[in-house]
């Protein structure tokens, strides 16, 4: 087979994106669209800014809790054929472990986890050979995460579950992908990053945008990535790669 730059196309295909009533979710409906899919959304929160920017590629739009694993059944059995799954649904906030009540962290864990896992089962039998889960981790399944370790325990066994599926579903004919991304000014980012000179300080290419993560997605949910399973990009502006390091203000990192 010969490369050609249209294996990039994802002409025919619907796409599932969660999350996508702004941030990450949007721009990746939004993206996904832009080469070529028709994209069903759903979210918690208002989707109306999403779907007018979608227009025609919009195939279906919901508000509903991805947690609720019957409401998930419900609207994939409404849309019917799914090609690629990008599991994009997720939160967190500040909090030390022991400060954490038992309902806070059933809260992390299914928001989380739970919502990976309830889409995957939705979406699954319904994806034909070819198709294309990609689930959105971050920077903090790789690294402590003191003050979010319920949620970055969450992240590590999204990546750790997407291998896992990468090989079961290998028979099927579907690919599971992560996307780990951080230093992306959204609405969801924490006021202990955003903007903050010493986070800011370990991050080689500077904050990033929503944008830039589009790329990542949609090479793994394209064709163009036909021979990749189980396996993650980092899309961090260089925060996994820099761990402890720390950029001076003459750009040396000492």
């Amino acid at each position: 087979m010969t490369f050609e730059i249209d294996s990039f196309r994802l002409d025919g295909r619907l796409g599932v994106v969660t999350g996508a009533a702004r941030g990450l979710g949007a721009a990746i409906a939004t993206g996904l669209a832009a080469c070529g899919a028709r994209v069903a959304i759903c979210d918690r929160a208002d989707l109306s800014g999403t779907a007018a920017a979608l227009g025609t590629s919009l195939a279906s739009s919901a508000v509903f809790d991805v947690r609720d694993s019957d409401a998930v059944d419900a609207w994939i059995t409404e849309i019917g054929g799914v090609d690629i799954l990008v599991n994009n649904a997720g939160g967190t906030f500040h909090a030390p472990f022991m400060d954490a009540s038992a309902n806070a962290q059933r809260s992390l864990i299914d928001v989380n986890f739970g919502s990976v896992t309830n889409l995957v089962r939705a979406c699954v039998p319904r994806m034909p050979a070819g198709g294309s889960i990609v689930n959105i981790t971050s920077v903090e399944a790789y690294k402590a995460s003191p003050g979010f370790a319920i949620y970055g325990a969450m992240k590590a066994a999204v990546e750790h579950l997407s291998r896992s599926l990468a090989l079961e579903l290998s028979d099927v004919g579907i690919r599971v992908n992560t996307v780990a991304p951080d230093a992306m000014r959204t609405p969801g980012e924490h006021d202990l990053t955003v903007g903050s000179d010493d986070y800011g300080a370990k991050l080689a290419l500077g904050w990033g945008t929503p944008d830039d993560i589009v790329g990542a997605v949609v090479y793994f949910a394209s064709p163009a990535s036909r021979f990749v399973t189980g396996t993650t990009i980092h899309v961090d502006g260089g925060s996994d790669a820099a761990r402890g390091w720390r950029k001076t203000a003459e750009g040396w990192w000492p």
